[in-house]
């Protein structure tokens, strides 16, 4: 999904608000890079659609504050797979 960059942040932002998608995530459904998902959200978005760029704010934030959780069940899984 590359094209208009601007037509790209508002899809990016209405599939992250919609699914809670990490960037990684969002990313790979794209076709794009990490970066570019958050240079769409966080610069692009903003002057686009605030209310849009507030919701999907609260949902990076949220992924950011449980990041340390989901890696550690990763890991856990990697040595004990039957937990």
């Amino acid at each position: 999904m590359k094209g208009n960059p601007e037509e790209r942040a508002v899809r990016l932002g209405e599939y992250i608000a919609q699914t809670h998608a990490t960037v990684r995530t969002a990313a790979k459904a794209f076709g794009v890079s990490k970066s570019t998902v958050h240079k769409d959200v966080t610069l692009r978005l903003r002057r686009l659609d605030r209310v849009l760029y507030e919701e999907v704010r609260a949902v990076l934030q949220s992924n950011k504050d449980e990041r340390h959780l989901r890696g550690g069940l990763a890991t856990r899984h990697k040595y004990h797979p039957e937990d």
